[in-house]
């Protein structure tokens, strides 16, 4: 059996609670367990890189103490998370001056013993044809548009896949029978925390992405990012109604499509606390 400590942050503790119930779900069902990091506290995404290095790294190396002390790799499904603690984890393993500093501020020593791995790579690892064994439910009527953002895939010290073209969740996607569309904004960046301070300036951002996924046939979107998710999704409506678009592309985070594939409980999915509605995707694959 595979085992990670689990790290799921603030997101996956609140407004994306849909990923955190369908990622422990998928991963029971795949043999996958974890053990959630003990008092882990916020990483500091997104805002904590933006006011101090130190205290970025602080933040996220106090968890990575934390799930060092489990003796596991640990994984973080939120995007976000994933990205502030496998860079710390990276800056603080190569530097061991950096590393005694941030110990003392934190007061719990890291000592650069383990990996992140994010939750697209932790799933991944049991393998696509045990993955494509366990479907009971091929989603061959949806056509997907994956959509990575800018934290999966960028910098070349964290990246999850190709900044460019990553193909990851495509394949994920595949092995449970879903089709998946050639678009072009499957990186592009969604706005991320901006849609909170400055929504003007995040809705355009938004509403090409939603374009091009349609114009490119896709009937849903899927995402691995609960900031991601929140723009997509939410914002969609509000992109409807300041340009005068009709859109109702649902947004799925990756282990709910997982999940239905598998024939899991709807309700282990929470697939009906979307903004956008996902019935009528869904009665597509029955």
């Amino acid at each position: 059996m595979l085992k990670f400590a689990y790290y799921p942050g603030c997101s996956l503790d609140s407004s994306a609670r849909e990923f955190d119930l369908s990622t422990r779900a998928v991963s029971r069902h795949l043999g996958i367990e974890y053990v959630e990091v003990p008092d882990w506290s916020c990483c500091g995404a997104s805002p904590g890189h933006s006011t101090s290095q130190l205290l970025a790294l602080s933040l996220a190396a106090r968890n990575l103490a934390l799930a060092e002390s489990t003796g596991l790799n640990v994984t973080a499904p939120c995007a976000a998370c994933y990205h502030r603690l496998a860079l710390a984890c990276h800056e603080l393993t190569g530097n061991q001056e950096l590393r005694e500093e941030v110990n003392q501020i934190t007061g719990r020593p890291f000592n650069a013993t383990i990996k992140v791995r994010s939750i697209l790579e932790v799933i991944t690892s049991v393998g696509l044809e045990q993955i494509a064994t366990r479907v009971v439910r091929p989603l061959t009527e949806l056509k997907i548009a994956a959509y990575y953002g800018c934290l999966l895939v960028r910098p070349r010290s964290v990246q999850v896949d190709d900044p460019e073209n990553p193909q990851i969740i495509e394949k994920i996607m595949a092995a449970i029978g879903a089709q998946t569309v050639h678009w072009s904004h499957k990186t592009e960046c969604c706005g991320a925390s901006l849609a909170v301070s400055n929504e003007e300036v995040a809705i355009p951002m938004v509403f090409r992405i939603l374009k091009a996924a349609s114009l490119a046939g896709a009937n849903c979107l899927v995402c691995a990012c609960p900031l991601c998710h929140f723009n997509l999704d939410m914002r969609q409506g509000k992109v409807n109604q300041t340009l005068g678009t009709d859109f109702h592309l649902p947004v799925f985070y990756f282990t709910q499509l997982l999940g239905v594939a598998m024939g899991l409980d709807s309700r282990d999915l929470s697939l009906n606390t979307h903004f956008m509605d996902t019935a009528q995707v869904l009665k597509l694959v029955g």
